[in-house]
């Protein structure tokens, strides 16, 4: 399966229980379609938000008992039926890729967090859903982990969002550090770019430990999972330092190599 979306995130990977494949591929084909409408192609704002509005009529008959009339909900619907699977995480999601057609600069953190609430906690909370551990205490833990996932990917695609005319980085945090739009957009790594990715690296460093606890709360396959989803987040973050930032001509991607790094790290946390 092509993760060219979502790739921080687990796609029925190997570790996943077998039980567990069908449910979370059907959420990732839903997530992907939708972001694909948001993202790719050529087509105006209004019909972007057209076709996502009709995801979210699917998702309201769905939760009517209704039939959906697209094949890819048909599927969506079983696994939300057969696993009990809340409704808002998909309406959240929607939300999310409807703010990314309208809405292309974030003025500081928490408006970026808000929005990280949409796009990447629901599928978390899905999950945590599927594996019956959806606790408060594991659902913040979860959170953590995602929007740190999603910030990431921010950092790792600077150079592409701007490219669609997305700026993620924080307006505030680029003023207090001296970086500019044109700056972005010339691909210049100076002592201010290099100085505000550190900041933004190290604040997600800080949150995806924070939620670090769960991948040992979570037994079994699924922990491990867990554990090598945050040694994954981890591991982009050292590459993002190591290159001294420089995200405009080298994107840091998780090589053969990095696996075993990761799994020789993701041994359960003892408390």
């Amino acid at each position: 399966m092509s993760v060219d979306h979502y790739e921080n995130f687990p796609v029925a990977s190997i570790l996943m229980p077998r039980r567990l494949r069908k449910p979370v591929a059907a959420i990732y084909h839903f997530a992907r379609a939708a972001d694909d409408i948001a993202d790719e192609g050529d087509l105006p704002d209004s019909e972007r938000l057209r076709q996502l509005d009709e995801y979210r009529g699917e998702l309201t008959r769905i939760a009517a008992g209704e039939i959906p009339l697209l094949p890819l909900f048909i599927n969506l619907a079983a696994e939300i039926k057969a696993h009990e699977l809340p409704m808002q995480p998909f309406r959240d999601l929607l939300d999310a890729f409807s703010q990314d057609v309208v809405k292309k600069r974030y003025t500081d953190y928490d408006e970026l967090l808000d929005y990280c609430r949409r796009s990447a906690n629901p599928v978390g909370d899905l999950l945590l859903h599927l594996y019956e551990d959806a606790t408060p205490v594991n659902i913040a833990y979860s959170d953590a982990i995602c929007t740190a996932l999603q910030l990431i990917n921010f950092w790792q695609d600077v150079a592409k969002d701007f490219a669609i005319g997305r700026i993620y980085l924080p307006q505030d945090d680029m003023a207090r550090f001296g970086v500019s739009e044109d700056q972005i957009q010339q691909g210049i790594g100076n002592e201010g770019w290099r100085a505000l990715m550190k900041f933004e690296v190290d604040r997600t460093r800080a949150l995806m430990l924070q939620g670090a606890p769960l991948g040992s709360i979570l037994g079994g396959r699924i922990g491990l999972e867990m554990r090598m989803i945050i040694a994954g987040g981890l591991r982009i973050l050292d590459k993002l330092e190591a290159a001294d930032y420089d995200v405009f001509h080298r994107r840091p991607v998780l090589r053969p190599f990095d696996w075993v790094i990761m799994l020789a790290k993701s041994a359960p946390l003892r408390f």
